[in-house]
């Protein structure tokens, strides 16, 4: 995978107590058990670790964490 997408379950182990043995490019947020709450808190985490401000919303329960990595470096790339 990505140097974003290593960067996202990093966080997400890290700062959120996912178990790193659950994580992979297809499992959605939603499977790990992230609601919407931790969502939000995910999205100022990344904002804060990562420089990149996403949208409300733009990280959804249903999304993978491919795909999420993917939406980062675009934000990135656009140096959001």
């Amino acid at each position: 995978m990505t140097a974003m997408y290593d960067r996202l379950t990093e966080l997400l182990t890290n700062k959120l107590g996912v178990d790193a043995a659950e994580l992979n490019p297809a499992a959605t947020f939603e499977e790990l058990d992230i609601d919407s709450l931790a969502l939000v808190e995910l999205t100022d985490i990344i904002e804060g670790h990562l420089g990149i401000v996403v949208g409300e919303g733009e990280i959804r329960k249903g999304a993978t964490l491919a795909e999420a990595a993917q939406a980062l470096e675009i934000h990135a790339a656009a140096g959001q």
